[in-house]
């Protein structure tokens, strides 16, 4: 499967902005994605995932302000951002675990995900 994600761009502080992962290749139904993002000189850090049922995990940093969703019949994810502070600035990826082959444990290690999309940078301005 191949990722693409989009959406990112320049938001002032307070803003909102929602992100896209469109797959391509295979059915999007069959994988859990997570949604992760690398700030300038900071580690990858994960903020949301949803699995094939829907279910959907944050971190307790980011409830409430971030939202996961999926629309299979367009093989598309989408992450929901509001309350953008520029803490927030970064390159966001999305990335799939195929569900036959997760076992559970959790979605914030980089290394669960085999297909990466090519990040879309947020810049949060003060």
């Amino acid at each position: 499967v191949q990722l693409q994600a989009s959406g990112g761009g320049l938001v002032q502080a307070g803003g909102s902005l929602r992100l896209s992962c469109t797959a391509s290749g295979s059915t999007l139904d069959v994988y859990h994605i997570g949604w992760l993002r690398q700030a300038p000189g900071k580690e990858r850090e994960w903020v949301a995932a949803i699995k094939s049922d829907t279910s959907t995990y944050y971190p307790d940093s980011l409830k409430g302000r971030f939202a996961v969703s999926r629309d299979n019949a367009v093989n598309t994810v989408y992450l929901r951002m509001d309350s953008l502070t520029p803490e927030d600035t970064a390159l966001y990826y999305c990335a799939a675990v195929s569900g036959e082959y997760y076992r559970g444990t959790g979605f914030s290690d980089p290394r669960l995900y085999d297909y990466w999309g090519q990040g879309t940078l947020v810049t949060v301005s003060s």
